[in-house]
């Protein structure tokens, strides 16, 4: 179709351009396909493409699960590293204010809401007795020292092994701080650790 100054109406129409201003407009081509038209093709993703495409997915699936599950089991191991500092804590807090530890044949009865560390606020109410791997807490104290133990991760002994907690001393490996799980020693003099001249 020529363009020209008419647009299918009399307001714009200059009658110079050769068209006929009492013409019908003329008729726009239909939306709807012509059906003697041949059907255009669309094209889908080829099979080859889908497998492409479910192989790379199912490779980043793996890759995330793993390191999911890595992440998490060091959740749970830095959870059982607290719960035990904070019974440890509050045993010293007991030792600070009376002079000595109280007697406790387990763990259970160190956390138990009834017990003297609760009754005073040196720990939180309703800790659990199993650490984040299912297994019991163990820990007995006397009037001269404690001992907490966790199992640790049960199926990966080696980098989240057991943690034990007695008083001024804490063993187990960590799975994300110095190995042993506990600070540097510092029985080296103060000025041992400088630069030497």
């Amino acid at each position: 179709m020529p363009m020209n100054a008419c647009f299918f109406g009399p307001f714009w129409h200059t009658g110079t351009l050769g068209c006929n201003p009492s013409a019908p407009p003329p008729r726009t081509p239909p939306m709807t396909p012509n059906p003697n038209q041949a059907p255009r093709k669309t094209r889908g993703f080829s099979l080859l493409e889908l497998l492409v495409a479910m192989m790379i997915i199912a490779v980043l699936g793996t890759l995330g699960f793993s390191q999911y599950r890595k992440h998490s089991a060091q959740a749970r191991y830095l959870k059982a590293q607290d719960d035990l500092k904070i019974v440890a804590e509050g045993l010293d807090q007991y030792y600070l204010k009376h002079g000595y530890f109280p007697d406790f044949g387990s763990f259970d009865a160190m956390i138990d809401g009834n017990s003297s560390l609760a009754k005073e606020n040196l720990i939180k109410v309703g800790m659990s007795a199993q650490d984040p791997f299912g297994q019991p807490y163990e820990g007995k104290s006397t009037r001269a020292t404690y001992e907490l133990k966790c199992t640790g991760d049960p199926s990966n002994q080696d980098d989240a092994g057991p943690i034990v907690r007695t008083p001024g001393d804490v063993r187990g490996s960590s799975p994300v701080g110095a190995p042993g799980g506990a600070a540097p020693k510092a029985d080296a003099a103060p000025g041992a650790a400088g630069a030497t001249k």
